[in-house]
């Protein structure tokens, strides 16, 4: 039995072969790997070079010597920010979109290619995104969103469908409290997404109302990314947001079935009361009092 640092490095190994991290040539169009992350992400409307590096985990002198690769091959434009003369701003010139388009094609192809090797395809997509959430633990973003945006819908659809799952009555959201979009948007509430680069990885909404509280509601975290603290995460960002509009008094309710829920809120300063909604579906309540 290899120990675990053996499986690690392995996994590693195996993963910048498969890639093509060592290549001089990345899918075989002329530069490396690095040149074509920076392409990649310019092309997808990251343009503050600042951000860049940030997003790339890239020190300055390496971030500078791509840049300026990218620059002599004429597929990108580098001039100071607008509002900022300090910042740098980077643009993908004609050539560039043609070359980030053909990238695109060139690593869905590859990426459809590795689905294709293997039988179980979730189990592997689910095993890429239990990999690709812990390595970029630190990088997850959460972002205030539409309640009614496509990353949102795509949470409460995964929430909804897990309710399903783990109710032994199962879960129908036509017969839930289900608030209202306006309700979780500013002035009176707000919504927040968790969101690993392109990837929803959880949500919770904060719900206005009229009886002198706000309600959390749907809080939900993808299982690829359960362990790395994100559910508290998004818990400690909505009291936040309760407490920039002015909200003293929160409440939320959850069902027994999910235990670590009712985990989270008592230790975290939530305390049980009586039931105060007539949804079916919750048998547990929780208050808490925010601090200004």
């Amino acid at each position: 039995m290899l120990d675990p640092v053996s499986r690690v490095r392995r996994f590693n190994r195996a993963v910048t072969s498969a890639v093509g991290a060592l290549d001089t040539s990345f899918l075989g169009r002329g530069r490396p790997l690095g040149a074509a992350r920076v392409l990649n992400a310019i092309g997808h409307g990251r343009t503050d070079v600042a951000e860049i590096r940030d997003y790339l985990g890239l020190d300055s002198g390496l971030m500078s010597r791509l840049l300026r690769s990218l620059e002599d091959e004429g597929l990108i434009e580098t001039t100071s920010h607008e509002d900022d003369a300090r910042r740098r701003v980077a643009r993908l010139s004609r050539a560039g979109r043609r070359e980030f388009a053909a990238y695109e094609t060139m690593s869905n192809t590859q990426a459809e290619g590795f689905l294709a090797r293997h039988s179980q395809r979730e189990a592997l997509l689910a095993a890429m995104d239990l990999i690709a959430s812990a390595l970029t633990r630190e990088r997850i973003a959460l972002d205030e969103m539409d309640p009614q945006g496509d990353e949102s819908r795509y949470c409460l659809g995964e929430y909804y469908a897990e309710l399903g799952r783990r109710f032994q009555q199962g879960f129908d959201v036509s017969l839930s409290r289900d608030p209202d979009a306006k309700d979780m948007r500013p002035p009176r509430g707000t919504f927040i997404v968790a969101m690993s680069d392109t990837l929803p990885l959880g949500c919770v909404g904060l719900k206005g109302t009229d009886h002198g509280y706000a309600e959390i509601k749907r809080l939900w975290v993808a299982p690829s990314a359960r362990g790395l603290g994100l559910g508290r995460r998004l818990m400690d960002a909505t009291e936040r947001a309760a407490r920039e509009l002015g909200i003293k008094l929160l409440r939320l309710d959850t069902n027994s079935a999910l235990p670590e829920a009712g985990q989270l809120y008592r230790s975290t300063g939530w305390r049980e009361i009586p039931r105060f909604n007539d949804d079916p579906y919750p048998d547990l309540f929780f208050e808490k009092r925010i601090q200004s």
